[in-house]
Protein backbone atom coordinates (compact mmCIF):
# COMPACT_ATOMS: atom_id res chain seq x y z
CA UNK A 1 0.00 0.00 0.00
CA UNK A 2 1.62 3.53 -0.75
CA UNK A 3 2.01 5.82 1.74
CA UNK A 4 2.56 9.11 -0.49
CA UNK A 5 -0.87 10.20 -1.21
CA UNK A 6 -1.81 11.41 -4.86
CA UNK A 7 -1.27 15.05 -5.56
CA UNK A 8 -4.90 16.28 -6.83
CA UNK A 9 -5.78 19.12 -9.07
CA UNK A 10 -9.45 20.04 -9.15
CA UNK A 11 -10.47 22.23 -12.09
CA UNK A 12 -14.13 23.86 -11.17
CA UNK A 13 -13.35 23.65 -7.27
CA UNK A 14 -14.79 27.23 -6.93
CA UNK A 15 -18.26 25.41 -7.68
CA UNK A 16 -21.14 24.17 -6.38
CA UNK A 17 -19.49 20.34 -5.58
CA UNK A 18 -16.07 21.37 -6.60
CA UNK A 19 -15.61 23.02 -3.25
CA UNK A 20 -16.62 20.01 -1.53
CA UNK A 21 -14.14 17.28 -3.23
CA UNK A 22 -11.40 20.29 -2.75
CA UNK A 23 -12.23 20.31 0.79
CA UNK A 24 -12.35 16.43 1.02
CA UNK A 25 -8.72 16.14 -0.77
CA UNK A 26 -7.22 18.50 1.67
CA UNK A 27 -8.87 16.49 4.80
CA UNK A 28 -8.09 13.23 3.49
CA UNK A 29 -3.80 14.35 3.19
CA UNK A 30 -3.42 14.95 -0.79
CA UNK A 31 -1.30 17.99 -1.39
CA UNK A 32 -3.98 19.43 -3.31
CA UNK A 33 -4.12 22.31 -6.16
CA UNK A 34 -7.26 24.01 -7.25
CA UNK A 35 -6.82 26.01 -10.68
CA UNK A 36 -8.19 28.90 -10.26
CA UNK A 37 -8.33 32.32 -12.60
CA UNK A 38 -8.39 34.93 -10.08
CA UNK A 39 -6.69 34.40 -6.67
CA UNK A 40 -7.79 37.58 -5.63
CA UNK A 41 -10.89 38.07 -6.50
CA UNK A 42 -12.79 41.38 -5.84
CA UNK A 43 -16.14 38.82 -4.80
CA UNK A 44 -16.22 38.76 -1.29
CA UNK A 45 -17.86 35.08 -1.12
CA UNK A 46 -15.28 34.14 -3.45
CA UNK A 47 -12.36 35.39 -1.72
CA UNK A 48 -13.13 34.01 1.66
CA UNK A 49 -14.12 30.66 -0.06
CA UNK A 50 -10.01 30.51 -1.74
CA UNK A 51 -8.53 31.99 1.90
CA UNK A 52 -10.37 28.58 3.50
CA UNK A 53 -8.74 26.72 0.73
CA UNK A 54 -5.55 28.22 1.66
CA UNK A 55 -5.95 27.74 5.23
CA UNK A 56 -6.66 24.13 4.51
CA UNK A 57 -3.02 24.05 2.96
CA UNK A 58 -4.50 23.91 -0.56
CA UNK A 59 -2.52 25.23 -3.35
CA UNK A 60 -4.00 27.65 -5.61
CA UNK A 61 -2.91 27.50 -9.14
CA UNK A 62 -3.54 30.55 -11.28
CA UNK A 63 -4.71 28.99 -14.89
CA UNK A 64 -7.85 28.77 -17.31
CA UNK A 65 -9.85 26.27 -19.07
CA UNK A 66 -9.12 28.24 -22.42
CA UNK A 67 -5.16 29.18 -21.79
CA UNK A 68 -3.46 25.65 -22.83
CA UNK A 69 -0.31 26.98 -21.63
CA UNK A 70 -1.70 27.32 -18.12
CA UNK A 71 -3.66 24.51 -18.00
CA UNK A 72 -1.11 21.80 -19.31
CA UNK A 73 0.99 23.82 -16.17
CA UNK A 74 -1.17 22.97 -13.34
CA UNK A 75 -2.32 19.62 -14.52
CA UNK A 76 1.82 19.46 -14.51
CA UNK A 77 1.69 19.89 -10.63
CA UNK A 78 -0.56 16.65 -10.17
CA UNK A 79 -1.34 12.96 -10.15
CA UNK A 80 -4.77 13.15 -10.04
CA UNK A 81 -7.07 15.53 -12.37
CA UNK A 82 -10.74 16.25 -10.85
CA UNK A 83 -13.25 17.94 -12.91
CA UNK A 84 -16.52 19.88 -11.15
CA UNK A 85 -17.17 21.89 -13.87
CA UNK A 86 -20.98 22.97 -14.48
CA UNK A 87 -22.87 21.88 -17.34
CA UNK A 88 -21.98 24.98 -19.64
CA UNK A 89 -18.90 23.88 -19.69
CA UNK A 90 -18.82 20.05 -19.78
CA UNK A 91 -18.04 19.82 -23.41
CA UNK A 92 -15.08 22.10 -22.94
CA UNK A 93 -13.23 19.27 -20.87
CA UNK A 94 -11.81 18.33 -24.15
CA UNK A 95 -9.59 21.13 -23.65
CA UNK A 96 -8.68 19.25 -20.52
CA UNK A 97 -7.95 16.18 -21.90
CA UNK A 98 -5.45 17.47 -24.40
CA UNK A 99 -3.59 19.24 -21.68
CA UNK A 100 -3.83 15.73 -19.96
CA UNK A 101 -2.46 14.00 -23.21
CA UNK A 102 0.57 16.51 -23.43
CA UNK A 103 1.66 16.37 -19.51
CA UNK A 104 1.73 12.81 -20.03
CA UNK A 105 2.15 12.45 -15.96
CA UNK A 106 -1.29 12.01 -15.25
CA UNK A 107 -2.49 8.79 -13.63
CA UNK A 108 -6.48 9.26 -13.46
CA UNK A 109 -8.84 11.48 -14.39
CA UNK A 110 -12.59 12.21 -13.00
CA UNK A 111 -14.55 13.82 -15.83
CA UNK A 112 -17.64 16.33 -14.28
CA UNK A 113 -20.41 13.73 -13.76
CA UNK A 114 -22.19 12.78 -10.40
CA UNK A 115 -25.36 12.72 -11.84
CA UNK A 116 -27.30 9.75 -13.46
CA UNK A 117 -25.09 7.53 -15.36
CA UNK A 118 -25.12 8.55 -19.01
CA UNK A 119 -23.60 5.50 -20.76
CA UNK A 120 -27.26 3.62 -19.75
CA UNK A 121 -29.51 6.46 -19.33
CA UNK A 122 -33.02 6.23 -21.05
CA UNK A 123 -33.50 10.07 -20.01
CA UNK A 124 -36.03 11.91 -22.73
CA UNK A 125 -35.19 15.49 -24.46
CA UNK A 126 -33.84 17.68 -23.80
CA UNK A 127 -32.12 15.62 -20.69
CA UNK A 128 -30.70 13.76 -23.73
CA UNK A 129 -29.31 16.28 -25.49
CA UNK A 130 -27.60 17.77 -22.39
CA UNK A 131 -26.28 14.68 -21.29
CA UNK A 132 -24.62 13.90 -24.42
CA UNK A 133 -22.18 15.65 -23.96
CA UNK A 134 -20.92 13.93 -21.39
CA UNK A 135 -21.02 10.85 -23.48
CA UNK A 136 -18.48 12.57 -25.75
CA UNK A 137 -16.37 13.57 -22.66
CA UNK A 138 -16.22 9.96 -21.71
CA UNK A 139 -15.47 8.64 -25.65
CA UNK A 140 -12.60 11.16 -25.58
CA UNK A 141 -11.16 10.01 -22.54
CA UNK A 142 -11.31 6.25 -23.24
CA UNK A 143 -9.72 7.19 -26.94
CA UNK A 144 -7.04 8.93 -25.34
CA UNK A 145 -6.17 5.91 -23.52
CA UNK A 146 -6.33 8.16 -20.17
CA UNK A 147 -6.48 6.33 -16.80
CA UNK A 148 -10.30 7.10 -16.01
CA UNK A 149 -12.98 7.00 -12.68
CA UNK A 150 -16.84 8.27 -13.83
CA UNK A 151 -18.32 9.32 -10.04
CA UNK A 152 -22.37 8.41 -10.95
CA UNK A 153 -23.87 10.08 -7.56
CA UNK A 154 -27.74 10.27 -8.06
CA UNK A 155 -29.57 13.07 -6.55
CA UNK A 156 -27.39 16.20 -4.99
CA UNK A 157 -29.02 16.40 -1.31
CA UNK A 158 -28.80 20.34 -1.06
CA UNK A 159 -30.86 20.44 -4.76
CA UNK A 160 -33.68 17.81 -3.97
CA UNK A 161 -34.06 17.28 -0.46
CA UNK A 162 -35.66 20.66 1.03
CA UNK A 163 -38.37 20.12 -1.24
CA UNK A 164 -38.37 16.66 0.44
CA UNK A 165 -37.94 15.02 -2.86
CA UNK A 166 -40.24 16.85 -5.03
CA UNK A 167 -39.30 18.05 -8.68
CA UNK A 168 -40.44 21.54 -8.88
CA UNK A 169 -41.48 22.65 -5.42
CA UNK A 170 -38.97 25.52 -3.94
CA UNK A 171 -39.81 23.91 -0.31
CA UNK A 172 -41.43 20.40 1.62
CA UNK A 173 -45.17 20.11 1.18
CA UNK A 174 -47.64 22.47 3.09
CA UNK A 175 -50.89 20.43 2.36
CA UNK A 176 -50.05 18.63 -0.81
CA UNK A 177 -46.62 16.91 -2.37
CA UNK A 178 -46.60 16.25 -5.58
CA UNK A 179 -44.98 13.01 -6.69
CA UNK A 180 -43.98 12.16 -10.25
CA UNK A 181 -45.24 8.31 -11.33
CA UNK A 182 -46.63 6.16 -8.19
CA UNK A 183 -43.59 6.77 -6.08
CA UNK A 184 -42.18 3.36 -5.62
CA UNK A 185 -39.20 3.85 -7.96
CA UNK A 186 -35.88 3.80 -5.78
CA UNK A 187 -33.93 7.44 -5.89
CA UNK A 188 -30.45 7.97 -4.13
CA UNK A 189 -29.81 11.06 -1.95
CA UNK A 190 -26.53 12.02 -1.58
CA UNK A 191 -24.36 15.02 0.81
CA UNK A 192 -22.75 17.29 -0.98
CA UNK A 193 -18.99 16.79 1.14
CA UNK A 194 -19.75 12.78 1.62
CA UNK A 195 -19.58 12.70 -3.00
CA UNK A 196 -16.42 14.84 -2.12
CA UNK A 197 -15.04 12.12 0.16
CA UNK A 198 -16.31 8.81 -1.94
CA UNK A 199 -14.72 10.78 -4.79
CA UNK A 200 -11.38 11.49 -3.33
CA UNK A 201 -10.79 7.93 -1.84
CA UNK A 202 -11.41 6.35 -5.33
CA UNK A 203 -7.98 8.66 -6.33
CA UNK A 204 -5.86 6.44 -5.38
CA UNK A 205 -7.47 3.26 -5.32
CA UNK A 206 -7.03 0.92 -8.11
CA UNK A 207 -10.28 -0.81 -7.97
CA UNK A 208 -12.07 2.01 -9.37
CA UNK A 209 -9.49 3.14 -11.90
CA UNK A 210 -11.46 2.62 -15.43
CA UNK A 211 -14.47 1.61 -13.99
CA UNK A 212 -17.72 3.66 -12.87
CA UNK A 213 -17.82 4.54 -9.23
CA UNK A 214 -21.72 4.15 -7.62
CA UNK A 215 -22.44 6.32 -5.07
CA UNK A 216 -25.63 4.83 -3.50
CA UNK A 217 -25.14 4.87 0.18
CA UNK A 218 -27.90 1.79 1.75
CA UNK A 219 -29.81 4.41 3.96
CA UNK A 220 -30.18 7.02 1.32
CA UNK A 221 -31.72 4.61 -1.40
CA UNK A 222 -35.22 5.21 -1.02
CA UNK A 223 -38.50 5.86 -3.15
CA UNK A 224 -40.26 9.14 -2.58
CA UNK A 225 -43.34 7.61 -0.77
CA UNK A 226 -40.99 6.36 1.75
CA UNK A 227 -39.43 9.75 2.11
CA UNK A 228 -42.52 11.67 2.48
CA UNK A 229 -43.40 9.22 4.68
CA UNK A 230 -39.91 10.11 6.87
CA UNK A 231 -40.51 13.46 6.52
CA UNK A 232 -44.32 13.19 8.11
CA UNK A 233 -43.04 11.32 10.66
CA UNK A 234 -40.32 14.21 11.67
CA UNK A 235 -42.56 17.07 11.18
CA UNK A 236 -45.61 15.49 12.78
CA UNK A 237 -47.38 16.91 9.67
CA UNK A 238 -49.44 14.93 6.94
CA UNK A 239 -50.35 15.66 4.00
CA UNK A 240 -52.06 14.21 0.62
CA UNK A 241 -50.42 12.75 -2.63
CA UNK A 242 -50.65 14.11 -5.82
CA UNK A 243 -49.41 11.13 -8.15
CA UNK A 244 -48.87 12.25 -11.84
CA UNK A 245 -49.36 9.81 -14.27
CA UNK A 246 -46.08 8.97 -16.37
CA UNK A 247 -48.07 9.94 -19.73
CA UNK A 248 -48.59 13.79 -17.95
CA UNK A 249 -45.26 13.58 -16.63
CA UNK A 250 -43.87 13.43 -20.28
CA UNK A 251 -46.34 16.35 -21.94
CA UNK A 252 -45.75 18.27 -19.05
CA UNK A 253 -41.35 17.98 -19.95
CA UNK A 254 -42.75 18.81 -23.46
CA UNK A 255 -44.46 22.18 -22.93
CA UNK A 256 -42.51 23.67 -20.46
CA UNK A 257 -39.56 25.83 -20.50
CA UNK A 258 -35.54 25.55 -19.87
CA UNK A 259 -34.68 25.15 -17.20
CA UNK A 260 -38.03 22.98 -15.69
CA UNK A 261 -38.33 20.48 -18.77
CA UNK A 262 -34.44 19.52 -17.72
CA UNK A 263 -35.49 19.17 -14.09
CA UNK A 264 -39.04 17.08 -15.17
CA UNK A 265 -36.64 15.08 -17.43
CA UNK A 266 -34.05 13.87 -14.67
CA UNK A 267 -37.37 13.65 -12.13
CA UNK A 268 -38.77 11.06 -14.79
CA UNK A 269 -35.56 9.31 -15.38
CA UNK A 270 -34.99 9.21 -11.26
CA UNK A 271 -38.28 8.73 -9.85
CA UNK A 272 -40.59 7.01 -12.71
CA UNK A 273 -38.00 4.84 -14.51
CA UNK A 274 -36.20 4.18 -11.04
CA UNK A 275 -32.82 4.87 -12.89
CA UNK A 276 -30.64 5.26 -10.29
CA UNK A 277 -31.44 2.17 -8.90
CA UNK A 278 -32.91 -0.27 -11.00
CA UNK A 279 -29.98 -2.23 -11.98
CA UNK A 280 -26.92 -4.57 -10.59
CA UNK A 281 -23.55 -2.70 -11.09
CA UNK A 282 -21.24 -5.20 -13.51
CA UNK A 283 -18.21 -5.48 -11.38
CA UNK A 284 -15.58 -5.33 -14.91
CA UNK A 285 -17.37 -2.01 -15.11
CA UNK A 286 -18.34 -0.56 -12.49
CA UNK A 287 -18.08 -0.30 -8.06
CA UNK A 288 -20.18 0.38 -5.25
CA UNK A 289 -18.68 3.52 -3.03
CA UNK A 290 -20.59 2.06 -0.15
CA UNK A 291 -18.91 -2.09 -0.20
CA UNK A 292 -15.20 0.06 -1.65
CA UNK A 293 -15.62 2.29 1.55
CA UNK A 294 -17.96 0.82 3.99
CA UNK A 295 -16.10 2.97 7.30
CA UNK A 296 -17.28 6.37 5.83
CA UNK A 297 -19.44 7.82 8.42
CA UNK A 298 -22.17 9.62 5.29
CA UNK A 299 -24.99 11.56 6.72
CA UNK A 300 -27.75 9.75 6.09
CA UNK A 301 -30.66 11.61 4.46
CA UNK A 302 -32.75 10.88 8.06
CA UNK A 303 -30.36 13.22 9.65
CA UNK A 304 -30.37 15.76 6.63
CA UNK A 305 -33.86 15.78 7.32
CA UNK A 306 -33.66 17.26 10.56
CA UNK A 307 -31.87 20.61 9.43
CA UNK A 308 -34.90 21.72 8.12
CA UNK A 309 -37.35 21.26 11.25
Amino acid sequence: MASEKSKILVVGGTGYLGRHVVAASARLGHPTFALVRDAAPSDPAKAALLKSFQDAGVTLLKGDLYDQASLVSAVRAADVVISTLGSLQIADQTRLIDAIKEAGNVKRFFPSEFGLDVDRTGIVEPGKTLLSGKVAVRRAVEAAGIPYTYVVAGFFAGYALPSIGQALAQGPPADKAVVLGDGNAKAVYVEEGDIGTYTVLAADDPRAENKTLYVRPPANTLSHNELLALWEKKSGRAFEREYIPEEAVLKQIQESPVPLNIILAIGHAAHVRGEQTGFEVDPAKGAEAAELYPDVKYTTVDEYLDRFL
